[in-house]
């Protein structure tokens, strides 16, 4: 029979589990992966009690996201727009999960954990809802489960591959501890690297909320679109003057004379992610004079431009469609 090797201390048990899971759900950038498959395999060499490692992730994972639904529910959006200055996946992550919960409400936290960026997401953008606080428990202790148990499960069942691997590191005089740090050094050196080359694009394709003012009061202004989800439309009705709505789902085709117009794209995102995306696909059909604007519709306020509320006309009008992954504007003009 296997026997875990010294390399693995007996410290590493369901308190260990406990705080590596509640630290990475708090939004600490370091896996807890692989914390519960290693738990996995003690698990299965009889070092510790399976049901007290998954009780320990999933109280974890419970308490930090019941945290987060707190905190949403108290600051609302403005908790999410920080969350997405922290990390750049979130930018992307939090459109991704609104529409999710738009479509299937909160049994989304019950696969969140699953998608990189979700997981963290879900749960204070549930807060900012009117979800009952019983169904948001039910719900999170369900994903919980499934989530820790899936990689528990998977480290008991390769318990044999991952002594090997725990005894070649203890051969090359390392522990396993030295394997989980140098793997969170590279997650953190990745997540790093995205940051810098995000920051790259938009100092060069971003205006700010003063040259875009500049650019609305000259003789060619540009056409501004607010990527804004429909959603925060319906919450924070109002939207910069002259702006027109994207969407997914139009079928009519961009009218020519307006290509050749500068194009500004907002939305409600610090890191415009979003508009970054909307930019690449419009630069992709060879639009080249499309923008982000640095801070969207937060930072125009911010500056004390002026806003305009939403008339009743106001529907989602343009849309970028991927089909076989070639991007495809389109857009209908109703004004």
């Amino acid at each position: 029979m296997w026997h875990l090797p010294a390399a693995i201390p007996p410290e590493f048990d369901a308190g260990v589990v406990f705080l590596c899971v509640l630290i990475t759900q708090l939004g600490v950038p370091v896996p807890a992966a692989p914390v519960l498959v290693i738990a996995g395999t003690m698990a299965a060499l009889g070092e510790a009690s399976y049901l007290h490692l998954l009780a320990a992730a999933v109280s974890a994972t419970m308490l930090a996201d019941s945290l987060w639904f707190a905190a949403g529910r108290m600051r609302g959006r403005r908790l999410l727009n920080a969350l997405v200055r922290y990390s750049l996946s979130l930018d992307t992550t939090l459109r991704v999960a609104r529409n999710v919960f738009e479509r299937h409400g909160a049994p989304i936290l019950s696969v969140s954990k699953f998608v990189p960026g979700l997981g963290l997401i879900c749960a204070p953008l549930l807060g900012t809802t009117s979800v009952e606080v019983r169904v948001f428990l039910l719900w999170d202790a369900v994903g919980a489960t499934l989530w820790a148990g899936l990689w528990l499960l998977g480290g008991a069942a390769l318990n044999a591959q991952i002594v090997r691997f725990v005894l070649f590191v203890r051969a090359n005089g390392g522990t396993i501890f030295d394997v989980l740090v140098v793997a969170a050094l590279l997650f953190l050196a990745y997540r790093w690297a995205r940051r810098l080359q995000f920051r790259h694009w938009l100092r060069h394709h971003r205006i700010g909320p003063d040259e875009l003012d500049a650019m609305l009061r000259s003789e060619r202004p540009p056409i501004v679109l607010d990527a804004r989800p429909q959603s925060v439309r319906e919450k924070e009705s109002y939207r910069i003057p002259g702006a027109r709505p994207l969407n997914l789902d139009s079928d009519e085709p961009l009218e020519p004379e307006l290509i050749a117009r500068p194009i500004v794209v907002y939305c409600v995102c610090p890191n415009e992610a979003t508009a970054k995306r909307i930019v690449h696909q419009l630069r992709s059909k060879h639009i080249y004079h499309a923008h982000a604007l640095k801070g969207g519709l937060d930072a125009w306020e911010r500056r004390g431009y002026p806003v305009e509320p939403l008339s009743s006309d106001f529907y989602p009008a343009y849309a970028i469609e991927t089909p076989d992954d070639e991007f495809t504007v389109r857009a209908s003009l109703s004004e």
